[in-house]
């Protein structure tokens, strides 16, 4: 279960699949926040026929700063891979420059300036729905709760647009909190994935394979758990 690597790091972990594919469960697991975006996003998609976008917004409180791994990290992130892989009408390109920046609503509504950011949920939501544009922005600043004078949190804006089941337009906006920032949220999510995998839920271990954490997560046991940590998923106005 690798947690910290970077898009563009993943040729080991598909070398020792491809040259031992029955050896173990190999999980991909440096999603944002380990699972916290796509779980819930592919919860809320099957309220689509056909997904055709997915908008990320991610806003890391500026008091969230984590510890020296994080920063290490990040560090490491940004000088190796300062582009942002993003898929726009059925074409992937890296967002960098002027392209790469933009502008995100918090929960609350206040402007985000953000950049792109290469997380590998842009590629496992774009298989997985179908969807033509999937892009995922980055953003630091005051959290909602912190500017309404509370404690800080994390805060994911999940935009998705679409067709329904009736085969109208259909646009949705959700945000993913947990009141405690970054780190519980990430922990819950490892904590999850190492249930699932050796089966101390109460399930068999996972097979063997090459994964993503949301293809063996259980989204209702990962939206049961977040709720029961503090962390809720919110509908919001979508317009």
């Amino acid at each position: 279960l690798s947690i910290s690597s970077g898009i563009f790091e993943i040729a080991p972990e598909i070398a020792s699949f491809m040259h031992a594919p029955t050896a173990s469960a190999i999980v991909l697991g440096y999603e944002w926040l380990v699972g916290a975006t796509t779980v819930p996003a592919l919860h809320l998609a099957k309220s689509f026929s056909q997904v055709e976008e997915i908008r990320i917004g991610a806003l890391v409180d500026e008091e969230d700063t984590g510890g020296p791994a994080v920063a290490a990290d990040f560090e490491h992130l940004n000088h190796l891979l300062p582009a942002a892989l993003t898929l726009r009408e059925g074409i992937w390109l890296w967002r960098e420059g002027d392209d790469a920046k933009t502008v995100f609503s918090a929960l609350d509504g206040t402007e985000i300036h953000a950049a792109g950011f290469s997380s590998i949920d842009v590629t496992g939501l774009a298989a997985a729905t179908g969807a033509r544009s999937v892009q995922f922005d980055l953003g630091q600043g005051v959290s909602s709760s912190r500017r309404k004078g509370g404690a800080l949190s994390t805060e994911i804006l999940l935009d998705i647009s679409g067709l329904d089941h009736a085969g109208q337009a259909l646009h949705t906006r959700h945000a993913v909190v947990h009141p405690g920032g970054a780190a519980p949220l990430t922990g819950m999510g490892i904590a999850l994935l190492l249930e699932r995998l050796i089966g101390l839920d109460g399930m068999p271990p996972v097979a063997s394979g090459l994964y993503f954490p949301w293809q063996i997560l259980d989204a209702s046991r990962y939206l049961a758990r977040l709720a029961q940590e503090g962390g809720e998923v919110l509908e919001l106005p979508s317009s």
